[in-house]
């Protein structure tokens, strides 16, 4: 699946600052892109742009070729079900649920069966070294740990596109190297996109796209 932006902007009010400035680029599948430049550039903007979670003022997302950011909020919601798996800076897991309940929830809200969706989500975990946290909650696992919990959430569904924002910004070197290094490995099958300012993640890119 081939993910672009053609001749993208985007302003979050009318006469409001617009970002990107016309942006053209096509993301490369089996890699991973950074997306940098300095604070206020639009780098978080541009995910939830590309995740069909904000609407371009002019231009286009799309997939496969087909222009995807203009479809109703329904059809939306349904490609970030099936094709996108999203990675936040906060892990974002329900203190009251446990780890597993947390990375199969994208499964059950795309339609899948609760049996196999935990033997994947379990499987998954196993695969980041985090099985034996299936049945804890976040409370008693690390913030490096949340993170790795993130990204199993994230492949839950067997996405297209990986879209990561500063998932390692809360994270010391080890458990970043770690966290990277299981994005890296998702990126064989699919398109990866980190935003971050962290040189660390940079020098680890396929990629980097400079906002």
């Amino acid at each position: 699946m081939t993910l672009a932006v053609q001749e993208l902007r985007f302003a979050y009010t009318r006469g409001a600052e617009e970002l990107f400035e016309g942006l053209s680029h096509t993301f490369a599948r089996g890699a991973v892109t950074a997306l940098t430049g300095p604070s206020g550039r639009g780098k978080s903007t541009l995910l939830y742009v590309l995740g069909l979670m904000l609407t371009p003022t002019v231009g286009a997302v799309l997939l496969d070729g087909a222009d995807v950011s203009a479809l109703p909020d329904a059809d939306r919601a349904g490609l970030r079900a099936r094709r996108l798996g999203f990675v936040f800076q906060d892990s974002a897991l329900d203190p009251t649920r446990t780890v597993l309940d947390a990375v199969i929830e994208p499964a059950l809200y795309a339609g899948a069966r609760l049996a196999p969706a935990r033997e994947r989500g379990r499987a998954l975990l196993a695969d980041l070294g985090l099985g034996h946290r299936a049945d804890h909650r976040p409370g008693e696992i690390s913030g490096g740990q949340g993170q790795r919990v993130a990204v199993a959430r994230a492949l839950m569904g067997d996405p297209d596109v990986i879209l990561a924002d500063e998932p390692t910004g809360n994270l010391d070197r080890e458990n970043a190297g770690t966290v990277l290094a299981a994005l890296r490995a998702s990126a064989a099958e699919r398109t990866v996109v980190i935003a971050t300012h962290d040189p660390f993640v940079m020098e680890q890119a396929d990629h980097v796209l400079a906002l």
